[in-house]
């Protein structure tokens, strides 16, 4: 039976968080608060589990499980090399709304689905995802939702699609930005923007240093 916890209340959150982590542990799902939106979450390298995750959402493997991180210095442990590009992109917008799609670590065990060898990575902007992410590390996290349904914008959302699919939800009132994160693909020559979002092109663009226009266009 599907539990939910208001992490307003101090008690319930420390008990949510511990139920989460058990539950994650055990490669059960968990539904947790972001900045952006409400997330689907499983242990990362837990094969079954992500598996679990994408029948719940009605989801295929060629829509790979995006991460998330607790830390900065997680992401290193997971790509095969940090290109400038990320490392300034991080410094400005993480935690925040910025996802980046960079090439795994070789020598990673998981299975996100057909990544070609690639990885969506994102440090999210909220106290409870970040305290449960640095007890359990590394999750795939997908928006809490069924495949082609309104994500999410609270716990109660998600339990009204998910159901007693998922064990534990963590309830911390709507989410701040109430949108899926800006992507950035940096697995080619040059940075591109795969989704717009909350992190402006703008914004963006100001910080690599280059044109708005470059970064929504194909290149070789």
């Amino acid at each position: 039976m599907a539990e939910l916890f208001d992490c307003s209340d101090p008690e319930q959150r420390e008990t949510g968080i511990a139920s989460a982590v058990s539950a994650v542990k055990g490669g059960r799902l968990i539904v947790m608060p972001t900045d952006t939106v409400y997330g689907i979450g499983a242990d990362a390298f837990d094969s079954d589990a992500v598996a679990a995750l994408l029948a719940a959402k009605g989801r295929g493997r060629d829509m790979p499980v995006p991460v998330l991180v607790g830390s900065w210095h997680t992401i290193t442990g997971l790509v095969y090399s940090v290109p400038q590009s990320a490392k300034e992109l991080i410094r400005a917008f993480w935690p925040g709304a910025l996802s980046l799609v960079v090439h795994q670590a070789p020598s990673l065990h998981w299975d996100l689905g057909d990544a070609n060898g690639t990885v969506m990575v994102r440090m999210p902007l909220h106290p409870v995802a970040i305290e449960l992410l640095r007890e359990v590390g590394p999750m795939a996290v997908s928006s809490a939702n069924i495949s082609g349904r309104s994500a999410a914008v609270t716990a109660a959302q998600a339990r009204e699609q998910l159901g007693d699919l998922v064990e534990v939800y963590l309830e911390a009132g709507p989410s701040e930005q109430q949108a899926a994160s800006t992507i950035v693909d940096l697995t080619g020559a040059h940075p591109r923007v795969l989704r717009q979002g909350p992190v402006s092109l703008e914004a963006i663009a100001t910080v690599l240093g280059v044109e708005q226009a470059s970064l929504l266009t194909e290149t070789d």
